[in-house]
């Protein structure tokens, strides 16, 4: 799979993008090429129509991702463009390594780009983005994150804003406490305690912290996990707070009190 595969220069990757656009473009008043829809007889031609560059990482406007949407519903992503093919969305959160399991911090490139998918466009297009949820910004380049792997398949993923790290580009304010910025569970492995796991992997990765803290908004579906874990872990009821970025006192609240 792409995840195991994928090696070289991430520059030159894109500019192998670029470059099977611009055939792309000249391709379509011929006969195109088609993208076969996993799990069904269903081809989409490959036309200028359906696809589109999005940023890799936020505020990083270079690095781009080719994707191919559906032409009946462009908020549908059907395959990434890398390494000189497509892959469906599905195949870009797979691996065959077996030491791929667990909760794992993304550090190589590929991983980058199973974290993005798993953001940007599983979460953010196809299994999430109700009224109940939060919406998600792409991560940035250096984010520090970890994906939970479960029988070869991305399944989840929580980020982390650092302390001491800044809040933005355009601020010189940093974190006061390490964050909990983003977390996300497939809609099919939801209710088996993976939010839970990761909300510990959390805590446990800051044991010397007296103060973490959960990005505001917390979503109804969060606060339900976190009532779940200080009920299991009460020693943690005065450590996790709701927090506006910076962090300090005055944009702080005890999420166990406001429970």
């Amino acid at each position: 799979y792409l995840v195991d595969t994928l090696a070289g220069d991430p520059e030159v990757l894109q500019i192998d993008a670029e470059t099977y656009y611009e055939k792309l473009l000249k391709k379509s008043s011929y006969t195109p090429d088609v993208f076969s829809i996993p799990g069904g007889e269903e081809v989409v031609k490959l036309e200028d129509s359906c696809v589109c560059f999005v940023p890799l990482y936020r505020n990083n406007p270079t690095c781009k991702m080719l994707l191919l949407t559906d032409p009946k519903d462009k908020e549908t992503v059907l395959a990434v463009y890398l390494n000189q093919c497509w892959w469906p969305v599905e195949d870009v959160v797979k691996t065959t390594d077996p030491s791929r399991a667990g909760l794992l911090s993304v550090q190589t490139f590929g991983e980058r780009i199973v974290l993005f998918v798993l953001n940007y466009i599983i979460f953010g297009k196809l299994e999430g983005c109700s009224a109940n949820d939060a919406f998600f910004l792409p991560h940035s380049a250096t984010e520090c994150a970890k994906i939970l792997w479960r029988n070869g398949e991305a399944v989840a993923f929580y980020s982390v804003k650092m302390k001491g790290s800044l809040c933005d580009g355009t601020t010189s304010q940093c974190y006061l406490l390490p964050v909990l910025d983003t977390i996300f569970v497939r809609r099919k492995y939801r209710r088996s305690g993976l939010a839970m796991k990761m909300l510990r992997d959390f805590c446990q990765s800051f044991m010397a912290e007296d103060a973490l803290g959960i990005s505001c908004p917390i979503s109804a579906a969060m606060y339900q996990v976190c009532q779940k874990f200080l009920q299991t872990y009460p020693e943690e009821q005065k450590r996790l707070w709701e927090v506006e970025a910076p962090g300090d006192w005055s944009q702080r609240v005890n999420i166990w009190l406001k429970i």
